[in-house]
């Protein structure tokens, strides 16, 4: 017999097709729990062989010193910060007009991961703007709008865990995930016009043709290295929401008792 729970659950499916989503999450965790590792390790080789290049492939620069290695972590972690936004808007519109309750535990479990790059970004921004500005911190559009996307994965974090009722909680944060998206376009124009920035015009022109492509190369392989780690982290984070949601079903309580 389902429990009070799972029948609560069950009015959220799609008509006719009873246990839908509780057969989808049932499906998804073992799942997550095997590709993780993969997807885990992935992440730990590129990130190496992307500190590998940063490290000793790209040369002294007499005009930029040493601390534009910076950016080999700070364009890819701007880049996934947005990019983990985007995934949580889609996803959280999908839960918010759609039947399935999943899409909304997909975006609780990017949330985490999305806070992290903002910060990293936030962080290895500050570090690159100290040598640049002269102090670590200047009300730079570039600077502020990562500063705003800081605060909307924190407050979707923090709005999740203060709300006991699991679905009040997913309607509350798909609204302000997608009330986020206004704020994107500027967050968006502030990372990509890094090149015009004090630092950027001096970037270009100094480095040579090969320093350049291995600098580019070498944030390539790091973004790549990123999204493994987010796709790893998602889905170990994905398996705890499934099992806090489900953890009065009968499958859940199974697998407790193994």
């Amino acid at each position: 017999m389902p429990s009070p729970a799972d029948t609560a659950y069950m009015a959220s499916d799609p008509p006719g097709m009873p246990w839908l989503g509780m057969a989808l999450e049932h499906k998804l965790y073992p799942l997550a729990g095997r590709a993780a590792p993969w997807f885990a390790a992935a992440a730990a080789l590129l990130c190496a062989l992307a500190l590998y290049i940063g490290f000793f492939r790209l040369p002294h620069e007499i005009v930029l010193g040493e601390h534009y290695r910076i950016l080999l972590i700070h364009l890819p972690a701007s880049w996934m910060a947005l990019f983990i936004y985007c995934a949580m808007a889609a996803a959280a519109g999908v839960g918010l007009f759609g039947p399935h309750r999943l899409s909304a535990m997909v975006a609780s479990a990017l949330a985490p991961t999305g806070g992290v790059f903002a910060f990293l970004a936030l962080w290895t921004g500050s570090l690159w703007g100290k040598p640049s500005w002269g102090v670590w911190w200047v009300w730079d559009a570039q600077l502020t709008c990562a500063l705003l996307l800081l605060a909307l994965f924190l407050a979707v974090v923090m709005l999740q865990t203060a709300l006991d009722d699991a679905r009040r909680a997913d309607r509350a944060a798909a609204v302000l995930i997608l009330s986020g998206l206004i704020a994107l376009p500027v967050v968006y124009a502030s990372v990509m016009r890094w090149s015009s920035a004090p630092h950027g015009t001096l970037l270009v022109p100094s480095l040579g043709p090969g320093t350049l492509d291995t600098l580019l190369g070498g944030m390539l392989v790091m973004g790549a290295g990123l999204i493994a780690y987010t796709v790893a982290a998602a889905l170990t984070r994905l398996q705890t929401v499934i099992l806090e949601r489900e953890r009065r079903s009968e499958w859940a309580v199974r697998l407790a008792g193994e």
